[in-house]
């Protein structure tokens, strides 16, 4: 298919620029200023509108296989396809755990015959499965998962000798989640104790708090540095846990790279008498300080990447008591809208955004022709209409589990088209294909 997009504000490499752009057979075919002569299957008129490459999502959880009550791979980027992401990398700890190649396998599967984005998931690491992590293949898989901290199943690694060779041998990057266990768990009996079954969420940033996540990132850098270890740190929730991170380089020199996601920088611990369990997460969204940090992190490079940690859960769980609601919240349809929002709020230009949803993830885990808008590379592209506006509600959201704690947002910005690996997927709130997705490959 030949696709043919004129009269765009094309946002790429720091630039903004009103240009034309050719498709074809799944590339990039030509980017200039007078292409409206040449010949296309579909010609698109995005006059006034802003071209940018496709995000691509490097945390994401969509539950399949084993969780499907949840979401599943299909609904969940069909979301992020509606929103804009056009690639994602998704996380081991469904069921069974992704602790084998073979499991990771069974996920790849999956994904090439229901995925709506290009797609890569992390192999899973544990106390007993190191000779599994080095069987993979980092040309064809985004890395390795490491929770250092708040896992369910067999997937906490809290021994010693098991990290330190996990981080001496891994052949690739490894993503950590980063919270001290014992810490965590010390606070949540005290806390219990005191609260009992009047505990709220509210109680959640002070039992998940600053010096559980300090303590967790400060070892994972440590191993990081003792073995020169391609490490990156995910979900980054305090201001003190900065001071762990450079920006005195570029990123691609960088042996340690550090993410943010958006609901650290849109919601605040005022926001749980509002929201309660909805914006339950781990780690969690924590005092007001935290968030502007956040953001000065983000905009001085010591923060590399925003990302979703896009995790759902069905009403019913999470109407249950504080305990008992399990952590993780829906974002993935709304990410970019969200700091498209900012950049309207004068928090960020539209250039940083692009930079830190897709040149930054692509630069970071080295993927293969993606994540920026050049000739030659995969077309994943996403127009969007400064114009237009995206009220959002409950029955908005193409999640399985149908809700969403931005219900009752009116965003200021609407994801018109997304174009995913040169193919045109969805239109103004319709997809036209049943999947489009295919898997990421890395130069390493």
């Amino acid at each position: 298919m030949k696709l043919l997009i004129l009269n765009a504000n094309l946002v790429n490499e720091g630039q903004i620029t009103q240009t034309d752009l050719l498709v074809e057979d799944g590339f990039i075919a030509q980017i200039s200023p007078n292409l409206s002569g040449r010949s296309a299957d579909r010609v698109i008129d995005a006059k006034g509108q802003y071209l940018l490459p496709g995000v691509i999502d490097d945390q994401v959880h969509f539950r399949e296989p084993g969780l499907t009550h949840k979401a599943n791979i299909h609904t969940e980027s069909m979301a992020g396809v509606a929103g804009g992401t056009t690639t994602f990398m998704e996380m081991p700890n469904t069921v069974p755990n992704a602790l084998t190649q073979e499991l990771l396998q069974d996920k790849y599967d999956i994904a090439a015959r229901t995925a709506m984005a290009n797609y890569s998931f992390f192999m899973g690491a544990s106390n007993d499965n190191l000779d599994e992590v080095l069987r993979t293949d980092p040309r064809t898989v985004c890395g390795i998962k490491a929770f250092m901290g708040s896992s369910t199943g067999n997937m906490l690694v809290d021994n010693e000798q098991v990290l330190d060779n996990l981080f001496r041998h891994s052949p690739m990057l490894i993503a950590t989640h980063c919270e001290d266990e014992a810490t965590v768990r010390a606070n949540n009996e005290r806390f219990k104790a005191e609260y009992g079954d009047r505990g709220t969420a509210a109680l959640h940033p002070l039992i998940r708090d600053e010096v559980a996540c300090l303590k967790s990132s400060s070892l994972a850098v440590e191993l990081a540095k003792r073995h020169n270890t391609r490490l990156h740190i995910l979900h980054i929730s305090t201001a003190e846990e900065l001071a762990l991170f450079r920006n005195d380089i570029p990123l691609a020199e960088k042996r340690i790279t550090a993410e943010v996601c958006v609901h650290h920088l849109w919601f605040d611990a005022d926001d749980y008498e509002r929201l309660g369990n909805q914006i339950k997460c781990n780690p969690a969204i924590k005092a007001p300080h935290h968030r502007a940090e956040l953001l000065k992190g983000l905009l001085d490079d010591r923060l590399d990447i925003i990302a979703t940690d896009h995790a759902p859960h069905t009403r019913a769980e999470k109407e249950q008591s504080y305990w008992q609601a399990p952590s993780g919240l829906p974002l993935i349809q709304h990410s970019l809208l969200l700091m498209l929002d900012f950049v309207r709020q004068g928090k960020l230009d539209i250039q940083t955004v692009v930079r830190k949803m897709a040149h930054a993830p692509a630069e970071c885990f080295q993927i293969d022709r993606r994540g920026y808008v050049r000739e030659g590379y995969w077309a994943d592209l996403v127009l969007v209409d400064p114009n237009q506006t995206t009220p959002v509600t409950d029955e908005s959201v193409y999640y399985h589990c149908g809700w969403t704690p931005l219900a009752g947002q009116t965003f200021t910005n609407a994801v018109t088209h997304t174009i995913v690996s040169g193919e045109l997927v969805y239109e103004r709130g319709q997809f036209l294909v049943e999947r489009a997705g295919k898997r990421v490959l890395f130069v390493r």
